[in-house]
């Protein structure tokens, strides 16, 4: 079976989806009937505007482009970042399976120094709102820029201009710059984004039960019920990566535990919500954290008031 993986051409993008597709030969071969992945190359709106990705982001700006290409047949599945899709369905695709997630974790990477060990008014840059409003929840004084680039880019202005930039430590890994990360957050502190550290399968509607069949086998039902529930939040919240919204769940046995806050982009205010219940029960956990939020006020807190 020969089958043709789309991508964006990032090297984060290629990387982990060079990643994948070794998974996916890898679980054709334990069936019996290898595969061979080919990687296709689309290129998105973010990859081409250089500007600011705040707004842009929440039309799903890494995602049309490639959910496009699988449509005209371009390709016959997609790997997508989950963070970056929107929570909405998108007519004539699915999402086949969500792999299990790697570390969720933001990344702070310094010459060296801690977050607590950074001098007064140290500069950091980050392309999030999200995670510029907890850093100034944590350190007020911190000098907090604003950050586009990739991966290597962003690195790069470590020492030159900057005294810190902080990333996804799941991205970092996956390109194998793990040792270029000084701390990484804690997640009761530095709440992730809605599905950072995972990702998503997407094929067509009408795709062969072959290839669907393959590609569920790489499901982890954990990953899904976290990630599922943290989205759900964020559909509720109606609020994209633009908006300082922060979901994280975890799985233990048959409970989850969802904690999603929403803080003003000062870092000043912040509503926090913890859920628990049953596995199963993933979408309600969610549902529930969103409309409590916006029961106590979280749209002020997104700057939609």
């Amino acid at each position: 079976m020969n089958l043709r993986l789309g991508t964006r051409g990032s090297a984060l993008a290629t990387a982990q989806s060079g990643q994948f597709a070794d998974r996916v030969v890898a679980a054709s071969r334990e069936g019996g009937a290898e595969a061979a992945v080919e990687l296709v190359t689309v290129t998105t709106k973010g990859d081409i505007d250089r500007g600011s990705l705040v707004g842009l982001s929440q039309t799903g700006v890494f995602v049309t482009a490639l959910r496009e290409a699988l449509l005209r047949g371009e390709c016959d599945f997609v790997v997508h970042s989950l963070k970056d899709m929107p929570t909405a369905p998108y007519e004539g695709l699915q999402t086949v399976a969500i792999p299990t997630r790697v570390d969720p974790r933001d990344a702070l990477c310094t010459e060296g120094e801690t977050l607590a060990e950074l001098p007064h008014g140290a500069a950091i840059g980050t392309g999030s709102p999200r995670r510029a409003a907890q850093l100034l929840a944590m350190r007020p004084d911190l000098d907090v820029r604003p950050l586009r680039g990739n991966v290597d880019t962003r690195l790069g202005r470590v020492g030159d201009g900057l005294d810190g930039v902080v990333l996804a430590a799941a991205g970092l890994e996956r390109l194998g710059r793990g040792d270029d990360v000084t701390e990484r957050l804690v997640v009761t502190d530095m709440v992730p984004a809605p599905g950072q550290g995972a990702l998503a399968i997407e094929i067509r509607d009408d795709a062969p039960d072959e290839l669907r069949a393959l590609l569920a086998t790489l499901d982890d039902p954990s990953t899904r019920a976290a990630v599922t529930a943290e989205r759900e939040a964020l559909r509720v919240l109606d609020a994209g990566c633009a908006a300082p919204v922060a979901a994280h769940a975890v799985v233990e046995g048959d409970r989850l535990t969802l904690h999603t806050r929403v803080i003003d982009t000062a870092g000043r205010l912040a509503l926090n919500e913890r859920n628990t219940g049953d596995v199963s029960e993933a979408r309600a956990i969610g549902r529930a954290a969103g409309f409590s939020l916006l029961g106590r006020g979280a749209e002020r807190l997104m700057g939609r008031a």
